[in-house]
């Protein structure tokens, strides 16, 4: 028994340091948001949570030290780094204010379900007071996905910049859909690797379920992308496709695959809902009311799969603490 603590205690110090890396990077990614978001509500919606990240950071990096351990410099410097490039990628696209918005969504969701594995842990292993700070920081990120979510309408109007919104909006419209047609590739190929290593049950009929309607879901935008005489973006598709090998490669190269991939895959159903909700504003503006209608309805089809992957957490924790030997 007292193996199976120290175990657990080690595991719990280990999500504490992961925990901290994604503040470090979200740190990297809201000292600039707020100057190009390009839209007021935006701007003041990422200074807010720059204010709540700092915070954040500092509550793990004191609960580590009251442990006696500490955070991972290795990790934290590359996650540092991912942040600042994707930044430098938001500023670089031409609808900076909706890239932003899109990805930061995904990311909120990333840490939502990084803090629901790390209070779970705390609970198991009997600190309570990790536990309490997990749970608080889990209110403030879920609040500010919700911020995000509520500013889809203006992240879309900021991007569609000039004198003629409609216009715009029709221009971009194939680039959008190109986007979510990438998504879906690289969906696919998560999904086929997920299966396969999802290490329950439970979690490998989600994966698999979900990989049948994405396929049909890729169909549909190929449809959509033929019907306004527009083709997906080869550059994209494979670009996506290739991400999806490197996680696939990356998830089963750690003992705790079914907790990573668990909050990975539902952090990456945020990243298509974020996409659809942005393509389906930006088809509105641009008078195509079929495209609307469809990406409205996959955009819920990706919310229940995020439902449905995050009501299994409890499961990939098990799977996860098995797996490296814990009862």
């Amino acid at each position: 028994m007292a193996s199976t603590s120290r175990d657990l205690d080690e595991q719990l110090d280990k999500y504490l340091a992961d925990a901290h890396s994604i503040e470090e990077q979200a740190l990297a990614q809201l000292k600039t948001a707020p100057d190009i978001a390009g839209e007021p509500h935006l701007s003041e919606a990422f200074r807010a949570h720059l204010a709540e990240t700092e915070r954040h950071e500092q509550l793990v990096r004191e609960r580590l030290e009251a442990r006696g351990a500490k955070p991972s410099k290795i990790k934290d410097i590359v996650m540092a780094l991912g942040g600042k490039g994707f930044v430098l990628f938001a500023r670089s696209q031409p609808d900076t204010p909706g890239k932003l918005t899109f990805h930061a969504y995904s990311y909120e969701a990333l840490e939502q379900g990084s803090y629901e594995m790390l209070e779970r842990v705390a609970r198991r292993a009997g600190d309570e007071e990790t536990a309490r700070v997990a749970h608080d920081i889990l209110a403030e990120e879920y609040a500010m996905g919700r911020r995000l979510a509520d500013r889809f309408d203006d992240a879309v109007a900021a991007s569609l910049h000039g004198d003629d919104a409609a216009q715009a909006a029709h221009e971009q419209l194939p680039s959008y859909l190109a986007d979510v047609h990438a998504l879906e590739h690289q969906a696919i190929g998560l999904l086929e690797n997920g299966a396969k290593i999802a290490g329950h049950p439970q979690l490998a009929e989600i994966y698999e379920t979900h990989l049948g309607q994405t396929r049909d879901q890729l169909r549909i935008v190929e449809q959509r992308l033929d019907a306004i005489g527009a083709e997906p973006s080869a550059i994209k598709d494979a670009g996506m496709r290739l991400g999806a090998l490197n996680w696939g490669g990356f998830f089963a190269a750690h003992p705790d695959t079914p907790g990573k991939l668990a909050v990975f895959a539902y952090a990456f159903e945020a990243l298509e809902v974020a996409g659809y909700e942005l393509l389906t504003r930006v088809a509105t503006w641009a008078g195509d009311a079929v495209t609307a209608e469809l990406a409205q309805r996959i955009s819920g089809e990706e919310q229940a799969q995020a439902d449905r992957i995050k009501g299994s957490f409890d499961e990939a924790l098990d799977a996860s603490l098995s797996a490296v030997g814990v009862a």
